[in-house]
């Protein structure tokens, strides 16, 4: 019998897969060595207006993060390091790329990764990458 923990990272997988009903989508992750990992389940946003909780002034700017399940990049080929953050400026970065609700693709690098070992899942904060 699995415990709260095990049972809590097996929910969490089903609901970052769940596209049929839910709110997962395919994420195209590009490792730094080129390699490719298509339709890798999981949840995003994009959000292009911010508002200072404060004042309640609109701030202008763009937050984007990205997470997925530890066994959806596993299942996806991407075992030991997870995608993050590559502070070298000559270093190839971790790429995600996935489609907005118009179906216009983005792609952005990751910035800043926060792997949670207790649910079993990677955030990742993102930005736009131009290259």
């Amino acid at each position: 019998m699995a415990g709260l923990r095990e049972q809590a990272a097996a929910d969490c997988a089903a609901i970052m897969a769940d596209s049929d009903g839910g709110f997962s989508l395919p994420i195209t992750i590009t490792g730094p060595d080129g390699t490719v990992y298509p339709d890798v389940p999981g949840l995003s946003n994009d959000i292009g207006q911010l508002i200072d909780p404060d004042t309640g002034t609109i701030i202008s700017g763009r937050q984007a993060s990205a997470a997925i399940s530890f066994a959806a990049l596993v299942d996806a080929g991407i075992t030991g390091d997870y995608p993050r953050s590559i502070p070298d400026e000559s270093g190839k970065p971790w790429l995600y790329s996935f489609n907005d609700i118009a179906g216009v693709t983005g792609t952005f690098k990751v910035v800043q990764s926060s792997p949670d070992r207790t649910i079993g899942q990677v955030t990742a904060i993102i930005e736009v990458y131009k290259p």
